[in-house]
């Protein structure tokens, strides 16, 4: 197996935040349906308003990156950042003043 496949610096982290309206009842459908297209597609609760989703490379993480773009609803705003499992890896959290460790991070397995 290749060593260069599950290089730090090879796997991507792609993280989603958004800002969308709730006030009217269209609104509040739309932020609905995109958080849910967000879970559809493999994409985990970070923080609120705050996705991310674990891509085994760059290559993979333009994909999920397109279907995102693709599922934009058509008010309000939504950032998506790609970047390496070892700059993840370097994230601290807190939570009240204490730390707390990271998420695991995953390994992707390939049976052929």
């Amino acid at each position: 197996m290749n060593a260069e496949r599950f290089n730090a610096y090879r796997i991507m982290w792609v993280l989603v935040l958004y800002d969308l309206p709730t006030e009217t009842k269209a609104n509040m459908k739309d932020a609905t349906r995109f958080r849910k297209s967000l879970i559809d597609d493999g994409f985990t609760l970070f923080q609120f308003s705050m996705y991310v989703r674990h891509c085994p490379s760059r290559e993979n993480a333009e994909v999920h990156i397109k279907r995102v773009k693709f599922m934009l609803p058509k008010a309000g705003k939504v950032a998506i950042m790609c970047i390496t499992d070892k700059q993840f890896g370097d994230i601290e959290i807190f939570f009240a003043r204490n730390k707390e460790e990271p998420s695991p991070t995953f390994q992707q397995l390939e049976l052929f």
